[in-house]
């Protein structure tokens, strides 16, 4: 999805059946990561002060695309179902080009098996989830 998250709050608030699962797949730079290195977090919900939570909507109908903005703007109109779930592989520094770097390349058989196991799996306990709140975006809870 790159598009803005007030367009995908409409189009979940649209669905006639809403999803019993829902899975981000996301490259974010994080500090203290190996390139490539794939880390799981389930959503818990819960939203920053009313100043924060109006920042991120202003910035989401400016055109600001970001995961954290559409993970707290979703939970505001309540659009996320109980599961939700980010895969989050490291990508390393930015740089220009189409292509993936051979690091992130080999790790893609991973990615995939990663999240296969999240959409078929019934016993989600043996995946190593960090804790995401919304009112402590930068905060990651093991």
């Amino acid at each position: 999805m790159n598009w803005g998250p007030i367009a995908i709050v409409q189009k979940f608030q649209s669905l006639e059946t809403p999803y019993d699962k829902v899975i981000f797949i996301c490259a974010i730079e994080r500090l203290g990561r190996k390139i490539g290195e794939i880390t799981l977090f389930k959503w818990m919900g819960k939203l920053p002060d009313g100043e924060e939570l109006q920042a991120r909507i202003g910035d989401a109908v400016t055109g600001v695309i970001s995961v954290e903005n559409l993970l707290i703007i979703g939970e505001h109109f309540q659009i996320w179902p109980k599961d939700c779930y980010l895969v989050d592989m490291e990508p390393g520094p930015e740089q220009t080009g189409h292509e993936l770097t051979l690091k992130m390349e080999m790790k893609i058989p991973s990615l995939i098996n990663t999240i296969k196991a999240l959409c078929f799996d019934d016993d989600l306990n043996q995946h190593n989830f960090h804790q995401l709140f919304g009112d402590k975006m930068m905060q990651v809870h093991e």
